[in-house]
């Protein structure tokens, strides 16, 4: 698999340039699956790692923000307003979290089957053909509305992971996750804070996108 580099990139024309921010760090001292439930909030940790995601954009164009519903993405995106010089946070459920059977349970049940929250579930719940989906529509209405520029969006683990490997050209399976380290993710998991920019040609619609990462230091 391709190393991705991770320089911040340059607009062009025709080029759409969606970064997608893992959101901060969050305060969960039970230790569940949070997923899509309400009021888990960031940690202190999570505070400085979405600051420090907010140094990425300084020096880039950004001409929309764009948060998951969930408190945890909205409290990354406020922190990111000020440096993306936005105004407004519009939210998008299309980049929210995975509906998953593991919600509200321990989280040492999804840790021991190393994320794969995925096989065996039933038809009630997301599988990551349903999660790239909704992200490829996203996209889609991204380069439509802001096509050329640069947008920032907070969304969460596993719906960057399932974007970046479709857009490597690699099977959309749950093992790879945590085992992102050779497509140039480090710590095999994007991580909190972390930047992972989708660069999409609209002169070339059957192209997959180019990719890059980057990660606070924190």
């Amino acid at each position: 698999m391709e190393k991705i580099n991770c320089p911040k990139n340059k607009m062009a024309s025709g080029r759409t340039h969606i970064h997608l921010v893992r959101h901060g760090h969050v305060h969960n001292p039970r230790h569940i699956v949070y997923g899509r439930l309400p009021r888990f909030r960031f940690s202190d940790r999570g505070i400085e790692q979405a600051r420090s995601a907010a140094v990425f954009f300084h020096d880039l164009p950004i001409t929309a923000l764009y948060s998951s519903p969930l408190l945890r993405a909205r409290q990354t995106a406020n922190e990111l307003r000020r440096a993306t010089r936005q105004n407004k946070i519009r939210t998008s459920r299309l980049i929210t979290e995975i509906h998953s059977p593991f919600e509200g349970g321990p989280s040492e049940a999804a840790d021991a089957l190393r994320g794969d929250v995925y096989t065996g579930a039933g038809p009630d719940f997301e599988q990551p053909e349903d999660i790239l989906g909704r992200t490829m529509e996203f996209f889609k209405r991204v380069t439509r509305w802001h096509g050329s520029h640069g947008v920032a969006a907070v969304t969460h683990g596993d719906v960057i992971t399932f974007a970046l490997l479709w857009a490597k050209g690699v099977a959309l399976h749950p093992s790879y996750k945590g085992r992102l380290g050779p497509l140039g993710i480090p710590s095999g998991y994007p991580s909190h804070g972390s930047v992972t920019t989708f660069i999409i040609n609209s002169d070339r619609s059957d192209a997959l996108p180019e990719v890059s990462y980057w990660e606070p230091e924190t």
